[in-house]
């Protein structure tokens, strides 16, 4: 089922989330639903609160970039209740969009490695070291159990230059090619 998309300036985006256990009401089904909604969105990252649940669960589907990044076939993840324990200082700037914040990319710089804790949909622990774009797209996703959003990453100047665009939104006026949540709140 095609879940709608909170969109910036809903307050479930800014919520503080909560970890989940095995036994969450319907779990299979939500990932399935997740990963549904995402690609129809045609997004490769989606975390519980952009489809307004407070938990600290995302989804990840890099397999979509294998023609161009052959080490990301079949990289399908559930990330439950995700920690990153270290990260690499070595760190790189690459634009960024978000699914709740459609039209705005922004250059965004982020550790290049991450070592990660978390939970797959099966409730096996994982502990990793993500490198490159899959490393990013963790830190993407994992920004939004915390609340933070990519563009409270970017500099204030192109916060200014980005504003109109972000009002526009927080009044939903806005143009998406996917099923969005119209009320805010």
């Amino acid at each position: 089922m095609i879940l709608p998309m909170y969109i910036f300036g809903q307050s479930v985006l800014r919520q503080e989330t909560e970890e989940i256990s095995k036994d969450y009401p319907n779990l299979k089904e939500l990932i399935d639903n997740m990963f549904e909604t995402m690609k129809l969105a045609e997004g490769v990252g989606l975390a519980a609160p952009q489809i307004g649940l407070p938990i600290r669960m995302f989804v990840v589907d890099l397999d979509v970039l294998q023609d161009e990044f052959p080490q990301y076939k079949d990289f399908f993840r559930v990330y439950i209740n995700p920690e990153i324990l270290e990260e690499s200082e070595e760190t790189c700037v690459i634009e960024e969009g978000c699914l709740s914040i459609p039209g705005v990319h922004e250059g965004v710089r982020r550790a290049s490695s991450v070592h990660v804790k978390y939970y797959d949909e099966n409730f096996e622990l994982h502990d990793e070291w993500l490198d490159n774009f899959a490393a990013r797209v963790f830190q993407h996703e994992y920004d939004h159990l915390e609340g933070i959003l990519f563009v409270d990453h970017v500099s204030s100047l192109r916060k200014q230059l980005i504003k109109k665009k972000l009002i526009a939104m927080k009044k939903g006026q806005i143009r998406c090619d996917y099923k969005i949540k119209k009320n805010h709140g």
